[in-house]
């Protein structure tokens, strides 16, 4: 009877305290938040931007696009990358076994522009490629050692993007890193993609301010070809699908040798995907490159992700379960959500979707549950494709 009465006050006291240890646990996950949001993303809110248009001393290009069953596409986006105003570059496009009319559309620029040079892959019956396979060819094709990157669905901002993505490279720079917006459009989904691109420009590029970058994105990027062969290329990791940008940059970055290129001149937008599924399958394809991060970046990147989660949990299970104390979850919401105004507004006019800032309560929610139910579901998913 005695254990039984003190098992019973046990459990008083327990419930009792409960709302205190939830709010404690609450305050935990506000305080991880709050110091990715304060002392890593802060870096890139006081980045000053350097414009580099007027300098002549500018190294050789050579331009790398890969491109599979992309020939509306590149009749729409290729111009703006053979018209860039750089003095000497080369635009290899490899064709990596495109079934529709993209040879064609190849040989009709190939007749204009004397810069422009074509790698063609032919389907061999025994070999199935990833898009790692086609990068390579493409990179053994090119002729200058300073190599830039993009898709055959961008468009760079303006004419001077090779210049601001060249003059970013310094004596110890072997990378630079872009950034690759999508064009906006109608609809929450497009939303929701811009979102989810600008945040996680946000990331890579205050990680790389941070001298401790860990992933660059295929659409604007540059590095070096000697980088590329000392390190044998993508040796390491050609058996995952994706991560021909940000593998190589995880496993090739040091604190000196990156550099980020974020002039608005230097911006290239790309063409979003416009169905729920295309976009599912997109984010599928990417998810698998991230188990192979560097362990620090793969617990550094899990801590925000699950922080967050489990901050809105946290949140809503407190609000429910103890009503009477809802000033408690509103005090901390409002004042996670007041930081990220306070650091994302600047950063926001960087990456040029500043309305994104009044959108921030509704798409930020969904955004984190959606990348995790997307990343439980597709990293199981084993297809060797890259379109």
């Amino acid at each position: 009877m005695r254990l039984s009465l003190w098992a019973m006050l046990d459990l008083h006291v327990f419930l009792a305290n409960l709302p205190y240890i939830i709010f404690g646990i609450l305050g935990l996950f506000l305080l991880a938040q709050l110091y990715y949001i304060l002392f890593v993303y802060s870096k890139l809110s006081r980045y000053q931007i350097e414009l580099h248009q007027t300098e002549t001393d500018l190294p050789p290009l050579s331009v790398i696009i890969c491109a599979h069953n992309e020939q509306d596409n590149l009749r729409e986006f290729l111009p703006s990358i053979l018209n860039q105003d750089y003095p000497n570059f080369e635009v290899n496009v490899v064709n990596d076994f495109s079934t529709d009319e993209t040879p064609w559309v190849l040989q009709e620029f190939d007749e204009q522009y004397a810069h422009l040079k074509i790698v063609d892959i032919k389907e061999h019956i025994r070999l199935k490629h990833g898009k790692k396979f086609a990068v390579s060819m493409g990179i053994k094709a090119s002729k200058y050692e300073t190599l830039v990157f993009t898709d055959a669905d961008c468009a760079p901002q303006s004419d001077q993007w090779l210049k601001e993505i060249a003059s970013a490279f310094r004596p110890e720079t072997e990378i630079v890193l872009g950034y690759s917006p999508y064009f906006k459009k109608r609809g929450l989904l497009n939303l929701l993609i811009r979102f989810e691109t600008s945040h996680t420009a946000m990331s890579y590029l205050s990680y790389a301010l941070k001298g401790d970058a860990y992933m660059g994105v295929g659409r604007n990027m540059a590095y070096k070809k000697d980088l590329f062969f000392r390190n044998k290329g993508f040796a390491a990791h050609m058996h995952i699908k994706s991560g021909d940008d940000d593998l190589f940059v995880n496993q090739n970055a040091t604190a000196i040798n990156v550099n980020i290129a974020l002039a608005p001149a230097a911006i290239v937008y790309s063409a979003p995907k416009t169905t729920w599924k295309s976009y599912y399958k997109q984010k599928a394809r990417h998810s698998g490159a991230s188990t192979i991060y560097k362990k620090r970046h793969q617990r550094m990147l899990g801590t925000q992700l699950v922080s967050a989660v489990l901050f809105y949990l946290t949140l809503i299970a407190a609000t429910i379960a103890f009503p009477t104390f809802w000033y408690v979850p509103l005090t901390a919401y409002l004042l996670r959500l007041f930081a990220q105004w306070a650091v994302f507004t600047s950063i926001y006019k960087k990456l040029e979707v500043k309305e994104l800032i009044w959108w921030l309560p509704l798409v930020d929610f969904i955004y984190y549950f959606y990348i995790c139910i997307n990343g439980l579901f597709s990293r199981k998913k084993k297809k060797i494709s890259w379109k």
